[in-house]
């Protein structure tokens, strides 16, 4: 909070109601609609996962990860994987640990894909440095990255083939607790293996790959929209360098729970960029109002649409929480 109000106290007020006032506005239209675009292919790439299980809509997965995100923003607690998988297993009579387990290699595929951006914006960025801090934080991002990303997918297929063996691992530790409990465990693990899948139709597994690329691209746009606005315009190493910056900081404020964490790191990495404070602390209430406004507009109609009250969503994802 300090450091937030610290930055304020920098900014020039009335060179900053200068560069609202002459912002332009088409540009800043935009933002909201890429990322709702960024979702949706997020959900497209969903879908290519769970296809192996059933056939969704693209859409209702698309309203069901607005949704779960919309319930992170009124809860806090980093549930919104549980929640859209909860959410569609209702919806489409699967087991929700089926479906969460879809979820969770999506999210690995992507966080390969972000591991792969990082390098590139290492290896193509220019930006001040003296100490080397910030490469050295990317560069062990990159290699942590992709070293736990690819430890997890090996994880998930190794407990995929111990859990379906009657004798595997998992069901001999199940097995030595009290029937009441292993009985639902055993089932419990069942359903999560079952959703660890992959296509088997090559052009989905690329495709599910380039969505993930398509997503960061699509990300990556939100500032150059924001910035177009206010008269910035970066090169596409400044933009990789953003994502890339941000991608790492979200992650790690999301260990730490530091307040605020991706407001102070695109200030400090568009003051990297050269940006001048007035015009990156625009860009910045741009980009986070119109994720804020798009996720709660759609994630509430969604909500809405599905029939569920939040009093019935939170009993039913705390519910599979104490049951995971």
């Amino acid at each position: 909070m300090l450091a937030v109000l610290w930055i304020f106290s920098r900014v020039d007020y009335g060179r900053l109601v200068e560069v609202v006032r002459r912002a332009d506005l088409a540009p800043l239209l935009v933002v909201p609609a890429a990322v709702a675009v960024e979702q949706v292919v997020r959900a497209w790439k969903w879908r290519q996962i769970l296809h192996s299980l059933k056939p969704v809509p693209t859409m209702r997965l698309f309203g069901a990860v607005m949704a779960g995100y919309f319930v992170t923003m009124i809860i806090p607690l980093g549930i919104s994987p549980l929640v859209r998988s909860w959410l569609i297993a209702r919806l489409e009579d699967l087991t929700v640990g089926a479906v969460l387990a879809t979820a969770a290699v999506e999210r690995l595929v992507d966080g390969l894909v972000f591991s792969g951006f990082v390098a590139l914006a290492l290896a193509l960025a220019v930006f001040p440095d003296q100490d080397g801090y910030i490469r050295l934080g990317l560069g062990l991002g990159v290699v942590g990255g992709l070293t736990l990303f690819s430890l997890l997918l090996f994880a998930l297929s190794r407990f995929r083939a111990s859990a379906v063996e009657p004798h595997g691992w998992p069901a001999r530790a199940l097995r030595r607790l009290p029937a009441r409990v292993a009985e639902p465990g055993l089932d419990l693990l069942r359903s999560f293996a079952a959703g660890i899948v992959w296509p088997r139709e090559r052009w989905r597994g690329l495709a599910i790959v380039l969505a993930a690329v398509t997503m960061k691209l699509v990300s990556l746009s939100h500032f150059f929209w924001a910035g177009l606005g206010f008269g910035v315009v970066l090169d596409f190493a400044g933009y990789l360098f953003l994502v890339a910056f941000l991608g790492v900081l979200l992650i790690l404020s999301r260990l730490t729970r530091i307040p605020g964490g991706f407001f102070l790191g695109a200030v400090f990495a568009l003051d990297l960029l050269g940006v001048a404070e007035e015009e990156a602390l625009a860009m910045v209430l741009v980009v986070q109002t119109a994720t804020i406004g798009t996720v709660g507009l759609i994630g509430a109609l969604a909500l809405w649409r599905s029939g569920l009250a939040i009093g019935e969503l939170k009993a039913g994802v705390r519910a599979e929480a104490c049951a995971e």
